[in-house]
C-alpha cells in the first residue's frame, strides 16, 4: 500500500506519522498519508514565501500553466474520478462530472490571468492637480491558504488554487483529512504542468491540528475556506487583519409556486436534493410547495426517490453512494427519528445501512428540528406547503443560513418578489438552489459565510488595489 507524502517547496517528503484513506464504499484502506506538524507546516509557509521573493512568474505564464494543468487534468480523468469515487464515496457518474467541472475551473482562472487590470483615476478634476496621472493596479496579496472540503475535493480545491496562482500568490493547500488522494494528484498535475517549486504547497493531516497552526502563521495573507460554520468563525477571529474568503454552507430553500411545472419541479428538487448522498452545500433541503399543488408535488418526488439506485459507487448505474462515513450517517437517521418523534412524517426512505442513508422525504415538519433548520448535509429534505407567497418567502428567510434560494414560477411579478425580499447570496428562478456554473459569484449571507468563489470574483479578493500616482 502505497504512502504519500507532502508537497514542500517542490520537494516529496514523508512524516513518521501516517494517516489511513478509507475506501468509503468497502471499508478497506486505499492508501496512506503523512501528517504534517508544526515543522512541515512552517516549512511549507517559508516555500510559498520564497518562491514570490525569487520566482517571477508573469500573467501569460500563469495563464499557460493553469491552461497546461487543466489539459493534464482531463487525460487523467479516469484516474482522478476513480480516486473521487472511493475516498468520497460518490457515484463515478458524478465524479467524472466533477473532473470535468474542475478543469472549467482551472481553464476560467488561466483567462483571469490574462485580464488583470486596474483602472485610471481622474486626479486631475481635483484642484491644483492638472500636473497628475494616476492609475491603479492590481497586486497579490501573497501567501494565500487553501482549506478545502470532503464532498467535492478536486473542484472546490481547483476554485482556491486556480484564482490565487492567476493573481500571482503561492498557495499552502490543506485538503479535508478523509479525501487527500485527490489532492496528492492534483499537485502531481500542477508539477508537471510546469508551476516553480513553492508555488503550491501540500499539507495533510489533521484538520483541527493544521487549521491552528495554519491560522497561527502570520505570513499568510489569505485564508480561503470552505466548510462548518463553526471552523469559519474561529479562523475568522484568529486571521485579524488578514483577509479570508468563507463558504461556511446552508440548509437551502426551494419555493415551488401552483404555476410551475409540477412533476419536473419535484423530480428536480428530488434530484438535487440525493446528489452526492445530500452533501452538497446548495442540496435541496427545504421545499416550500402552494397548498393547491402541494399532495401533487410529494406525490412525484416520492416516485423519483423510489427510482434512486443505491449501490457500489463504482457502478456506472448507481445514482447514489454513501455518505462520508457511518457516524455521518447514523447522526442523519437520528435528526429524521427525532423529527418523526416530534410529529414529522416519512413520505419514503428513513432508513440507514452503515453508511448508505436511503433518499427520504419528510412532511409535517416544524421550522426549529434539527432536519429542517441546521444543514442536514444528508439526503433528505422536507417539503411544506404555503398559502400566499409572502408566507414563503418569510419561511425561506427564517434562517440562519442564506446561501442561495430557488424559486419556480411562471409569474414574472412573483420571480421579482421573491428576487428582491429573500436574503440569500443567490436567487435561482426556475431551478433550485442547487444550480451552480462555476463562472458565476458564488457565497452568501448570513451564517452561510463571506466573499465569493468563480475564478474572476476569487482574484479580485486575493490581489490588492495599489495607487500609482504621476506628477509632472
Amino acid at each position: 500500500m502505497k504512502n504519500h507524502g507532502l508537497l514542500i517547496g517542490g520537494q516529496w517528503m514523508t512524516t513518521a506519522e501516517n494517516i489511513a484513506v478509507i475506501n468509503k464504499a468497502t471499508g478497506s484502506e486505499l492508501a496512506t498519508v503523512s501528517v504534517a506538524g508544526e515543522a512541515e507546516v512552517k516549512a511549507a509557509v517559508d516555500a510559498a514565501e520564497k518562491a514570490l521573493r525569487t520566482v517571477k512568474i508573469e500573467p501569460y505564464q500563469r495563464y499557460s500553466i493553469l491552461m497546461k494543468a487543466s489539459r493534464l487534468l482531463m487525460e487523467k480523468q479516469k484516474e482522478m474520478a476513480e480516486i473521487l469515487t472511493q475516498e468520497v464515496g460518490k457515484p463515478i457518474k458524478e465524479a467524472l462530472a466533477e473532473v470535468a467541472r474542475a478543469q472549467q475551473t482551472l481553464i476560467l482562472s488561466a483567462e483571469e490571468a490574462k485580464r488583470l487590470t486596474g483602472e485610471m483615476v481622474p486626479l486631475a478634476g481635483a484642484p491644483g492637480c492638472g500636473n497628475r496621472w494616476a492609475f491603479t493596479l492590481r497586486m497579490p496579496v501573497g501567501v494565500v491558504c487553501a482549506i478545502t472540503p470532503f464532498n467535492f475535493p478536486l473542484n472546490l480545491a481547483c476554485h482556491k488554487i486556480g484564482p490565487a496562482l492567476a493573481a500571482g500568490n503561492s498557495v499552502v493547500y490543506k485538503p479535508a483529512t478523509v479525501t487527500p488522494l485527490s489532492a496528492v494528484l492534483l499537485c502531481e498535475i500542477f508539477t508537471e504542468a510546469g508551476l516553480p517549486d513553492g508555488y503550491l504547497n501540500l499539507v495533510t493531516g489533521s484538520g483541527a491540528k493544521l487549521g491552528a497552526l495554519l491560522t497561527e502563521e502570520e505570513r499568510i495573507r489569505f485564508y480561503s475556506f470552505t466548510g462548518s460554520p463553526a471552523v469559519g468563525k474561529s479562523l475568522l477571529k484568529n486571521a485579524g487583519f488578514r483577509r479570508v474568503a468563507l463558504e461556511l454552507g446552508s440548509n437551502s430553500a426551494n419555493i415551488v409556486h401552483n404555476d410551475a411545472d409540477i412533476p419536473a419541479t419535484a423530480g428536480l428538487c428530488a434530484k438535487y436534493a440525493f446528489a452526492n448522498a445530500g452533501q452538497v452545500c446548495i442540496s435541496c433541503q427545504r421545499v416550500y410547495v402552494q397548498r393547491s399543488v402541494y399532495q401533487e408535488f410529494c406525490d412525484h418526488a416520492v416516485a423519483y426517490a423510489q427510482k434512486v439506485v443505491m449501490g457500489d459507487p463504482l457502478d456506472p448505474a448507481t445514482d447514489i453512494g454513501p455518505m462520508i462515513s457511518e457516524p455521518e450517517a447514523v447522526r442523519a437517521e437520528n435528526w429524521v427519528n427525532e423529527a418523526v418523534r416530534e410529529g414529522a412524517a416519512v413520505l419514503t426512505g428513513g432508513k440507514r445501512r452503515g453508511a448508505w442513508f436511503e433518499p427520504t422525504i419528510l412532511t409535517n415538519v416544524r421550522p426549529d428540528m434539527k432536519i429542517v433548520c441546521m444543514e442536514a448535509f444528508a439526503p433528505v429534505f422536507s417539503i411544506v406547503p404555503y398559502d400566499s407567497i409572502q408566507e414563503a418567502i418569510d419561511l425561506v428567510n427564517d434562517s440562519a443560513y442564506g446561501l442561495q434560494a430557488g424559486v419556480f414560477t411562471a409569474s414574472l411579478e412573483i420571480a421579482r418578489e421573491c428576487a428582491m425580499k429573500i436574503e440569500a447570496g443567490g436567487v435561482i428562478i426556475n431551478d433550485g438552489a442547487t444550480f451552480r456554473t462555476d463562472n458565476m459569484p458564488y457565497g452568501g449571507v448570513k451564517e452561510s459565510g463571506i466573499g465569493k468563489e468563480g475564478p474572476q470574483y476569487a482574484v479580485k479578493e486575493m490581489t490588492e488595489e495599489k495607487l500609482i500616482v504621476f506628477t509632472f
